[in-house]
C-alpha cells in the first residue's frame, strides 16, 4: 500500500496528499508530527529514498538553525534530532513498495505511482 508522511500545515504536503487522492489508488496517511517515526522508520525512509539523513532536513526550520546548524554531526545524530524533533523532516515522503520520493516538487510523486 502506497504512504504518504503528511503535514496539514504544509501546501505541498497537502498539494501530494491531492496527487494521490486523484491517482484513486489506496494509500495511508502518516500524520507524522503525531505519529513520530522511530529510529529504524526514519532509516528505512532514507533507504527507500538513497539519500543521507541531512538531506531530509528541513534546513530553515528554526529548530535546525538554533540547535543544529553549525554542529558537525554524523548521521545517527541527525536521525536522532529528526525523531526528537519531526518538524524537521521534509515533506512530503510517498512511499510506493521499495520506492519512495520527497514529493518536492509534488509532481515528483508521478514517478513511483
Amino acid at each position: 500500500m502506497i504512504k504518504i508522511y503528511h503535514n496539514n500545515r504544509c501546501s505541498k504536503s497537502r498539494c501530494g496528499l491531492a496527487f494521490l487522492e486523484t491517482s484513486g489508488k489506496p494509500f495511508e496517511v502518516v500524520k507524522y508530527l503525531d505519529d513520530v517515526p522511530t529510529v529504524l522508520e526514519l532509516k528505512n525512509i532514507l533507504k527507500l529514498l538513497n539519500i543521507k539523513p541531512i538531506n531530509l532536513v528541513r534546513k530553515n526550520e528554526a529548530i535546525w538553525k538554533e540547535n543544529f546548524k553549525n554542529k558537525d554531526l554524523n548521521d545517527s545524530e541527525i536521525i536522532i534530532a529528526m525523531v526528537k524533533y519531526p518538524k524537521l523532516i521534509e515533506r512530503p515522503i510517498v512511499i510506493n513498495g521499495n520506492k519512495a520520493v520527497i514529493g518536492r516538487p509534488p509532481e515528483l510523486i508521478l514517478n513511483i505511482l
